[in-house]
């Protein structure tokens, strides 16, 4: 019999028998079932005639006009009496209330819906519908694989990076008396940055077989489509893209690119320290407590944060203090080109920012690095070879009050101070821009493989520096160049 109640319940095949009131205030609605299809044994079809037993279960279900609802459905254990039918008895299920099933169907949806719709955690669901990890956690696996297409669309631009998931297992290979990993707790990610798909796929493993087997897995048109893939310059990337995309444009993101600089710049602080001090760095030491400012941007500092960072590497010798200094500048250098990103410069500034970075940091060859013999360090840490840049640029001399320019007369001569600040004028009508060479042309990356940094680039998945580019008129000090 069909009421109300049951009609509000909105469970197909369940018939609301009375409901009545817990102590907490919850409504306790008691089933029956009024569906014939039940009786049908799930194994051979036939309808069963013989009652086994009565047995009552208590699903999980929606709340109900914000309270909990508890449902209380009755139920009959059939007898299948075919012959030969291996299922001897069965219990009766409707489709929102399987067999064995401790949750409706419906709540089941709405857990995975929450977490892939809602921008919900999985813990946050569990706890307002009341359920457990494992079952959100799997509600959502199933909405995820119901909903998501079977092919990815195609992308232009193709995002992978990897991601840190569980813990690793290994199991033992008895034959061979070695520990195998069985589940890895790197995965590979691929994504869609200049599109709406978010993420694509998600491989176990970081390792290049494993990006370059999801990438041939993909249709010839798929893969002919995609343009320009943004990596973190890591080399199983690059060797799975050279392999199942050669004719991909690899594009580095700012935020690795930025962050290797800084790391560059800290390895040859500590390199000078450990060599001209024989000793690690200490709270003493004047390149030590510059530490942070040598990593920060010289855009989003004070100005005489600026100048306190040039006059405190200028003071210290000159073996010490110059090639700190100059690759500081180098990565100052690379943060004014990756600054173009988004701005689109033309072809004269991006060339002359390339050939300024390019001429203050020269590049590190076998003959630049100096063996010495092992120095001993706190720890019993010995350092064995010391790498300084080949011909150092010479510590400017400190400018005095009388020397020190004035704004409307910048120069190029070491140092510019606060008083420096504002937008160069103009060159003189006839003069020639002298900045970038005549002769100079920009680098070309080694085929197979293109790799793109410049801050022209297509993608740029974290650009840690501001659009506008007048921040060197406006924001810094002149840094000190090689002459």
């Amino acid at each position: 019999m069909v009421n109300d109640t049951t009609r509000l319940l909105g469970l197909d095949g369940l018939v609301a028998d009375r409901v009545e009131l817990h102590p907490d205030g919850s409504p306790v609605v008691h089933l029956s079932t009024g569906d014939e299809q039940a009786r049908c044994c799930p194994q051979c079809g036939f309808r069963a005639v013989r009652v086994k037993q009565w047995t009552t279960t208590r699903p999980r279900d929606l709340p109900m006009a914000g309270r909990t609802a508890r449902l209380r459905w009755r139920k009959r254990r059939w007898h299948c009496d075919q012959p030969g039918c291996p299922r001897k008895s069965f219990t009766e299920q409707v489709p929102q209330v399987p067999a064995r099933a401790r949750i409706t169907g419906r709540l089941r949806y709405a857990a995975g819906a929450a977490v892939a719709d809602g921008n919900r955690t999985i813990v946050q669901t569990a706890r307002d519908l009341g359920l457990s990890w494992p079952i959100v956690a799997a509600a959502f696996t199933a909405h995820a694989t119901t909903v998501s297409p079977t092919e990815p669309a195609p992308v232009s631009v193709l995002g992978i990076d990897e991601v840190r998931r569980g813990r690793p297992r290994w199991s033992l290979d008895e034959v061979t008396a070695s520990w195998t990993t069985t589940v890895d707790r790197w995965h590979v990610g691929f994504c869609d940055p200049g599109g709406g798909q978010g993420l694509l796929a998600q491989v176990e493993g970081r390792t290049s077989k494993a990006a370059t087997d999801w990438l041939t897995a993909r249709p010839t048109a798929w893969r002919e489509q995609v343009q320009a893939v943004a990596i973190d310059m890591r080399t199983v990337f690059k060797a799975a893209i050279r392999e199942a995309l050669p004719h991909a444009l690899l594009v580095v993101d700012h935020f690795h690119v930025v962050q290797l600089a800084n790391r560059a710049v800290t390895e040859v602080r500590r390199r000078m320290t450990m060599t001209h001090r024989g000793r690690r760095g200490r709270a003493s030491d004047p390149e030590w407590q510059q530490r942070n400012r040598l990593t920060r941007s010289a855009a989003r500092m004070r100005a005489e944060h600026v100048d306190r960072l040039t006059d405190t590497l200028e003071n210290l010798p000159t073996k010490t203090g110059t090639p700190i200094l100059t690759a500081w500048n180098a990565k100052e250098d690379l943060l004014d080109l990756l600054a173009l990103a988004r701005t689109h410069p033309d072809r004269e500034t991006t060339a002359r920012l390339l050939h300024r970075f390019y001429a203050a940091a020269p590049p590190l060859t076998c003959s630049n690095c100096t063996a010495s013999r092992p120095r001993s360090r706190p720890g019993g840490r010995k350092s064995s070879r010391s790498c300084t840049p080949a011909s150092p640029t010479p510590a400017p001399k400190a400018l005095t009050a009388s020397s020190k320019p004035s704004p409307a007369t910048p120069t190029d001569s070491g140092i510019r101070r606060t008083s420096d600040y504002g937008p160069a004028p103009p060159p003189p009508a006839g003069t020639a821009d002298t900045s970038t060479p005549l002769n100079f042309e920009e680098p070309k990356c080694h085929p197979p493989t293109k790799v793109c940094i410049a801050a022209t680039s297509p993608v740029s998945l974290a650009c840690r520096r501001p659009s506008n580019s007048a921040w060197s008129c406006s924001r810094r000090s002149m840094k000190v160049r090689s002459k």
